[in-house]
C-alpha cells in the first residue's frame, strides 16, 4: 500500500527538519512512502528545508490556515490515489516514530480513521490548555454527535475510503472538529489510540489558545448551518 505522510506547515523552519528526518523510511504493511509538506504561505525557509529532506512541497502563496493546508493534503492524496494517509504537525509535538502504530490499525481493515489522543497519557499541560481541549470535545459532540477525548489532535490516519469520502470545507482551526462531522456523515469507523505528545516552549506557543476558542466555536456553528 502506498502511504502519504502529509504535514501542514506555517513558518516552521525551526522544527520541520527535525520532524522530517525522524520519519521512518520503511513501515510494515506499506510500499512506497511519500512525504508531502504544504507550506501555508511561510515567510521563512520552511519550503527550502523541506526540499532538503526530500519532501514533496506544495506552497500556498498566502496563509490560508490549518484547514486550507489540510484540504490541499487530502486533495493531493485523493488525486494521486494513495491507499493510506497520515497527517501530523510540523512543530515537533508529534513523534513520527508513532506512525507505524497508526498504519498498523489502518492496515488491519477494521477502521477507516485513526485519531491519536494526547489525553489518555496525562500530558504535562496547563489547566487552560486542558480546558480548551475539553471545551472543544464537548462542542464537537453537541454539534456532530461524536465523542472524542482529543478533537483537536492533528496526528491522524486515513484509509483510501476515508480519503475519498472526507470533504473538508473549513480553512481555519475549526477543521479539527469538522473531521468528526465528516466521520459521522460518511459512517466511517474510527478509533483513538494514545500517544505521548512532546511539549516544548515552542510547540506550546503554536497550540490552540483559550482566547481563540470562541472564534473557532463561531466558525463551527456557521459551518454547520451551511
Amino acid at each position: 500500500m502506498r502511504l502519504l505522510i502529509g504535514i501542514p506547515a506555517f513558518n516552521e523552519a525551526n522544527t520541520i527538519g527535525d520532524v522530517l528526518k525522524t520519519i521512518p523510511k520503511k513501515i510494515r504493511g506499506t510500499g512506497k512512502i511519500d512525504i508531502l509538506v504544504v507550506d501555508d504561505g511561510s515567510t521563512d525557509k520552511t519550503s527550502q528545508i523541506s526540499h532538503t529532506y526530500g519532501a514533496i512541497v506544495l506552497r500556498h502563496l498566502i496563509n490560508r490556515g490549518l484547514g486550507g493546508a489540510l484540504k490541499t493534503i487530502l486533495t493531493y492524496a485523493k488525486n494521486k490515489k494513495y491507499e493510506l494517509l497520515v497527517t501530523l504537525d510540523a512543530d515537533g509535538q508529534h513523534n513520527p516514530k508513532d506512525i507505524p502504530t497508526i498504519v498498523k490499525f489502518l492496515y488491519g481493515g477494521n477502521v477507516d480513521v485513526v485519531i491519536t489522543t494526547r489525553w489518555k497519557k496525562l500530558p504535562p499541560v496547563t489547566f487552560s490548555r486542558f480546558l480548551v481541549n475539553w471545551f472543544a470535545n464537548f462542542i464537537t459532540y453537541i454539534l456532530f454527535g461524536v465523542w472524542t477525548t482529543d478533537s483537536q489532535s492533528g496526528f491522524r490516519g486515513f484509509t483510501k475510503k476515508a480519503i475519498e469520502r472526507i470533504n473538508i470545507q473549513s480553512d481555519g482551526m475549526e477543521v479539527s472538529s469538522e473531521f468528526f462531522k465528516e466521520i459521522h456523515k460518511n459512517h466511517l469507523r474510527f478509533i483513538e489510540i494514545p500517544i505521548q505528545a512532546i511539549y516544548t516552549k515552542y510547540s506550546r506557543q503554536k497550540g490552540q489558545k483559550l482566547t481563540n476558542s470562541f472564534h473557532v466555536l463561531l466558525q463551527l456553528f456557521v459551518r454547520l448551518l451551511k
